[in-house]
């Protein structure tokens, strides 16, 4: 039986969300350098939760300072940061949508401008200048990562979503290529994987089992290998500590980039794992109503929508009045973007967007 979009869902934590519609975390380096929140981000992600978003979840948000990833980022690794959380959470949850914080360390992708000291690592990464963590250092970064979460819930968040995608730190110790630890954090799988199953673990025992959390994966780029990542996604489900997995793919229609797994699609490896309780959702290049009922009809719970939420703070509110929706084309200008809630600088970051902000 496939999911409609306007279907409720139900969490195993038991949290609901009104539809099958995610806003996908998105950087948009407009808060405050020290990474307390913004008028400019509160007003883009609560008018996403106005525009019928089922679950808003924010840019991801730094855990300790020296996780910065982006000029501008969202920080929730000091209790200075609660202020604006508990502000955002609430006009969130005011529009009936679930809110959650992304929880994310650049590690070594936190340029050098924005943190003090040099950028850490699973180990010592000469291209990015950065260094491995000393074992004390992994043991801080874990109870960090937990701390932040028990902020999130204290702010009144319905949940987090772990970041373990994208090259951040968590999938640099996920990595082969990036992670040539010898302790137990590195090595296996089962030690590359260990300090990601530590932090959702240790989150689900300090948060409870009414607190909503998800992992973010990928299954490309930065020494990420398809079939590791679906052994750590099966695991996930095995163990059923978490609520949901967020899967992105860049294109959710698209041919793995490893030869060995073309046989099929890169969405229908992970659709055809046995998710038992955990739900599943998925970000990457889903922009019409038509990729939504697409993606729904393909066993995927929920979809994570970025690109035409930027265009469409209503984008979900559309497609249920309309399956067939199709986003305005790009690109668009800057005027059409303060229109939809983006500021200044969000502007300026999406310029980096072939084709997006019309010159």
């Amino acid at each position: 039986m496939s999911n409609s979009p306007q279907q409720s869902l139900v969490f195993p934590c038991g949290k609901v969300m009104k539809n099958r519609f995610m806003l996908a975390p998105m950087t948009n380096t407009q808060s405050h350098e020290d990474g307390t929140l913004s008028d400019h981000e509160y007003k883009w992600l609560t008018m996403r939760a106005k525009g019928g978003f089922g679950l808003t979840m924010t840019c991801a948000s730094h855990v300790q300072a020296n996780g910065k990833g982006f000029p501008g980022q969202l920080g929730i690794f000091s209790d200075k940061h609660m202020e604006g959380h508990q502000r955002l959470a609430a006009e969130i949850k005011a529009h009936d949508s679930l809110a959650v914080v992304q929880l994310h360390h650049a590690g070594m992708r936190s340029p050098e401008n924005l943190i003090e000291g040099k950028p850490v690592s699973a180990s010592n990464i000469n291209k990015h200048n950065a260094r491995g963590l000393s074992l004390e250092e992994i043991h801080q970064l874990r109870e960090d990562f937990i701390s932040a979460a028990i902020r999130a819930q204290q702010s009144g968040y319905d949940g987090v979503e772990v970041h373990g995608a994208h090259g951040y730190i968590l999938s640099q110790f996920l990595s082969a290529e990036i992670n040539s630890r010898t302790d137990d954090y590195g090595g296996s799988l089962e030690n590359r994987a260990r300090l990601l199953f530590e932090i959702s673990n240790g989150i689900r025992q300090a948060c409870g089992s009414g607190f909503l959390l998800g992992v973010r994966l990928s299954p490309e780029r930065f020494g990420m290998k398809l079939q590791e990542v679906q052994t750590v996604c099966q695991r996930f489900i095995d163990e059923g500590q978490i609520d949901f997995l967020d899967i992105s793919l860049w294109d959710s229609f698209k041919q793995p980039e490893e030869a060995a797994h073309q046989h099929k699609s890169l969405l229908k490896h992970f659709t055809d794992l046995d998710y038992k309780n955990v739900k599943l959702t998925v970000a990457g290049n889903i922009r019409t109503g038509n990729d939504v009922k697409k993606i729904l009809e393909a066993q995927v719970d929920f979809v994570s929508i970025g690109r035409a939420a930027i265009l469409h703070h209503d984008f979900p509110k559309r497609v249920l009045a309309n399956p067939d929706f199709e986003p305005i084309s790009t690109p668009v200008s800057e005027s059409y973007l303060y229109h939809e809630g983006l500021s200044d600088s969000f502007v300026t970051y999406m310029k980096r967007w072939d084709g997006f902000v019309a010159e």
